[in-house]
C-alpha cells in the first residue's frame, strides 16, 4: 500500500522504506544517476535511481513523462545545497530500490509545466490539463471551500436536502434548458435555474433551515464568470429578519476565508443602499478597492448650451455624470482615445473630458474641446462638486442612465486597476466586501412593455411598500440583498413572500394574469395558503468564490470539466447530434438538420 502522498514525504520519514505511486513529471539523467520527479495530487517527490540497482536503473532509463509508476525506496536527506525549503518534500529524496511501470504514456500533446497554453488546447485535453499542479491546487481549494461551507451550515442547524433536477419551466428569468419527455408526448421538463421554489416549499413544509450545494442551469450568453451549468451554495431559513440573515451568512463567508486562506474579512461587512451604489459607482456590485466616485451633474446641465449634456439631462431617465481622475492630466490623447473606445463597448457614444491645468484661472486654466460650450457658472459647479484640483482630469458621461452607469462604472474600475491607476494608488486593499441592499422590486422591460422582477418575482417588498405594487411598481423596493466582493457578486438573496395575496399582487404588477399564474405557479400559491412561515435565504456562487480565492482569470479554471464561451465541451465534443431513432422516441423532428450539421462541423 502507498505509505504517503509524494508531496507529503518529509524529514519524519528519514531512514524509512516507503511506497509511492504517481506520474513521472520529469526525468533527468545526470551522468550515471537518474532523477525522477514523481507527482501526485499533493506535490512532487524526488526519486534517485543509482546504477547499483541494475534492474531498477534499466527501468528508469526507459521511463518517460506521464508514465504511471510505483516506487519502493528509502528516504534520505537531500545533499547540502540541493534542498528546496518551499516544498514539504524538498528536504528529502527517495533512493529507489524498485520501480514498477503501471502504465506507459504516449507523448503528451504539451508539457504540463508550460504556462503559455491556449485555452482551446487545455480544454480539448482537459484530463492532462487537470494533472497540472495549478489546476490540482484550484480543485483542491474548491473542495476545501465546499467542506468549510458544509461544516459551518451543519453547525448552525442547516440540513442538506436535494431538490429536483427535472422540473417545470417557469421562464421569468434567463432561458431554460428544456428536456423533452419521452413518456409524455409534446411535454418538456426544464433544468433548474435555481432551486428557488422548492426551497421555499421546504420552508412551508417545516424543515426550518435548508441548504444544498447544487448544479443550476441557464441558457444564456457566457462571460468569464458565467457557465451554462454552475454550482450554487443554496440556503433558506425561517423566522429570521433580513438583518439576521445577512449577519449569519457574512459570518459564514468570513469563516470560509479565514479557514481556507487565513484572510480576515471585515466584521461587520459594510452596507450600502442600491441607489447610492448606482449614484456613486455606476454599478450594483462596485469594486470598493477603487477609490474613484461618480459625481451627479444632471440637475445643472438641462439648460446648458452644450446639446449633448442638455439633451441627456432633459430626457426621461437620462443622466449626466462626471468621473474625476486624480493626476489624470498626465494622460495622453492616445490614452483618452483608448478609454473612449473602451466605453463604446457599453453603448457610450463618446467620452468628453476636461483637463484641469490651473483651476484658479477659470476657463483659461481648463483644457478641453467642450469648455467653450459650458458657462463659467457650470464649470465652477463641476469643479466644486468633483473636487478637482490642478493636474486632475474629469471624464463625462451623458445619455440614458443605464448607459452612463455602465460606461463610467466600468471605466472607473478599468482606470483604477490599469498601470496609471496602480502608479497613482487609485486602487487599494486586497479584499473589499460589501452588502448592497434596498434593490428596486422591478425593472421596466421596453420590449414587452411591462414590469419584470429585478431579482425574482418571489421577493418580498419592503415594509410599507406593498401598496405600491398596485399604484406605482417602479417605486417599490425589495427586501433583497447582494454580497459583493471586489466587483463580483458572490451571492444574492431576499426575504420571500409568504402570503398568497401579496404574491398574487406581484404577479398582477408584472401583468401575469390569474390563469397564467395558476398554470405556472399554482403549486406555490396553494402552499402559501397553508400557514407558510416568514422565510428568506441566499445563494452564493461557489465557482465565483473559488475563482476569486485562487486568483484565476475565469471560473473555467476552477471547474473540472467546463464549457467554452460557445457552451461546448471540447473534451467530449458535446453538444452533439443524436440519431433519428432517439429523436423519434422523443417526438422531435428537426426543422433544418442540414444547417445544424453544417454549424456543428464549423
Amino acid at each position: 500500500m502507498r505509505t504517503e502522498y509524494c508531496g507529503k514525504i518529509s524529514e519524519q520519514f528519514d531512514g524509512q522504506v516507503i511506497t509511492l505511486y504517481g506520474w513521472v513529471h520529469r526525468r533527468r539523467d545526470h551522468g550515471g544517476v537518474i532523477f525522477i520527479d514523481l507527482r501526485d495530487r499533493e506535490g512532487i517527490a524526488q526519486i534517485v535511481c543509482n546504477p547499483e540497482h541494475q534492474h531498477t536503473f534499466a527501468i528508469a532509463e526507459s521511463i518517460r513523462n506521464e508514465f504511471c509508476i510505483k516506487v519502493i525506496g528509502k528516504v534520505r536527506p537531500r545533499p547540502e545545497g540541493a534542498a528546496n525549503t518551499k516544498m514539504i518534500s524538498g528536504m528529502v529524496e527517495v533512493v529507489a530500490h524498485e520501480i514498477q511501470v503501471l502504465n506507459a504514456s504516449v507523448t503528451p500533446p504539451f508539457q504540463l509545466d508550460d504556462d503559455n497554453l491556449s485555452e482551446t488546447t487545455r480544454l480539448t485535453h482537459r484530463v492532462l490539463d487537470l494533472r497540472r499542479p495549478a489546476m490540482q491546487k484550484n480543485l483542491m481549494m474548491r473542495y476545501r471551500v465546499a467542506m468549510e461551507t458544509r461544516k459551518f451550515l451543519d453547525a448552525h442547524g442547516f440540513i442538506d436536502i436535494e431538490t429536483p433536477t427535472l422540473t417545470k419551466s417557469t421562464p421569468e428569468g434567463a432561458r431554460d434548458y428544456l428536456v423533452p419527455s419521452r413518456v409524455n408526448e409534446g411535454m418538456f421538463f426544464a433544468l433548474p435555474q435555481s432551486p428557488q421554489l422548492f426551497k421555499q416549499l421546504l420552508m412551508v413544509a417545516g424543515f426550518d433551515r435548508y441548504y444544498q450545494i447544487t448544479k443550476c442551469f441557464r441558457d444564456e450568453d457566457l462571460r468569464a464568470d458565467r457557465q451554462p451549468e454552475f454550482t450554487q451554495i443554496d440556503c433558506e431559513t425561517t423566522f429570521l429578519t433580513e438583518q439576521e440573515i445577512r449577519d449569519l451568512f457574512e459570518n459564514m463567508l468570513r469563516t470560509i476565508f479565514k479557514n481556507v486562506l487565513d484572510v480576515n474579512l471585515p466584521d461587520p461587512i459594510p452596507v450600502m443602499q442600491y441607489a447610492q451604489a448606482m449614484r456613486d459607482y455606476g454599478s450594483d456590485k462596485p469594486d470598493m478597492r477603487v477609490k474613484l466616485k461618480l459625481t451627479e451633474l444632471t440637475d445643472i446641465m438641462a439648460n446648458t448650451d452644450f446639446k449633448v449634456f442638455a439633451q441627456a439631462a432633459a430626457m426621461p431617465g437620462g443622466r449626466v455624470a462626471a468621473l474625476r481622475i486624480p493626476g489624470g492630466g498626465a494622460l495622453s490623447r492616445s490614452d483618452i482615445d483608448a478609454y473612449t473606445q473602451f466605453v463604446a463597448i457599453y453603448g457610450a457614444k463618446g467620452l468628453a473630458y476636461i483637463k484641469v491645468n490651473e483651476a484658479a484661472k477659470g476657463k483659461e486654466g481648463l483644457q478641453s474641446p467642450i469648455v467653450k460650450n459650458l458657462s463659467d457658472e457650470i464649470l465652477s459647479i463641476v469643479l466644486e462638486r468633483t473636487g478637482a484640483k490642478d493636474g486632475d482630469l474629469i471624464f463625462f458621461g451623458a445619455d440614458k442612465a443605464k448607459i452612463v452607469n455602465d460606461a463610467l462604472g466600468a471605466l472607473r474600475v478599468r482606470i483604477g486597476h490599469d498601470a496609471f491607476g496602480k502608479k497613482h494608488g487609485l486602487a487599494q486593499g486586497s479584499w473589499e466586501p460589501l452588502w448592497v441592499i434596498d434593490f428596486p422590486m422591478f425593472e421596466f422591460d421596453e420590449d414587452s412593455q411591462r414590469w419584470v422582477a429585478a431579482h425574482h418575482p418571489f421577493t418580498s417588498p419592503k415594509d410599507g411598500h406593498e401598496d405600491l405594487l398596485d399604484s406605482d411598481p417602479g417605486k417599490c423596493q425589495a427586501k433583497a440583498y447582494d454580497l459583493v466582493l471586489n466587483g463580483w457578486e458572490l451571492g444574492g438573496g431576499s426575504i420571500r413572500i409568504h402570503r398568497e395575496e401579496v404574491q398574487s399582487k406581484v404577479f398582477r404588477a408584472m401583468k401575469i394574469g390569474p390563469e397564467e399564474a395558476r398554470t405556472k405557479f399554482g403549486f406555490l400559491l396553494d402552499a402559501l395558503q397553508y400557514g407558510a412561515p416568514p422565510h428568506g435565504g441566499i445563494a452564493f456562487g461557489l465557482d465565483r468564490i473559488v475563482t476569486m480565492m485562487t486568483g484565476a482569470e475565469s471560473i473555467r479554471d476552477v471547474i473540472a470539466f467546463p464549457k467554452t464561451q460557445r457552451a461546448q465541451c471540447l473534451l467530449t465534443q458535446a453538444p452533439s447530434e443524436v440519431d433519428e431513432k432517439q429523436l423519434r422516441e422523443l417526438h422531435i423532428r428537426l426543422r433544418n438538420p442540414v444547417k445544424i450539421q453544417a454549424a456543428a462541423a464549423s
